[in-house]
């Protein structure tokens, strides 16, 4: 199993788990709230190689 597949896989549960300990619109909060942060915590030239392998990747 990939690392990738493996984070994917852990992101799920995570996210089941909070559905079920936390009321819907507070889950849903975290689940985007996370990932958000954790983006606008990079620095320009972090965010810009982000986006530059994010697009390398779409183009396989």
């Amino acid at each position: 199993m990939s690392l990738q597949a493996k984070v994917a896989v852990g992101g799920v549960a995570v996210g089941l788990v909070l559905l079920l300990l936390l009321p819907f619109w507070a889950a849903v909060l975290v689940m985007v709230g996370v990932p958000a942060v954790a983006y606008l915590t990079l620095d320009s030239s972090q965010r810009r190689r982000l986006r530059r392998v994010s697009r390398r990747e779409l183009r396989r």
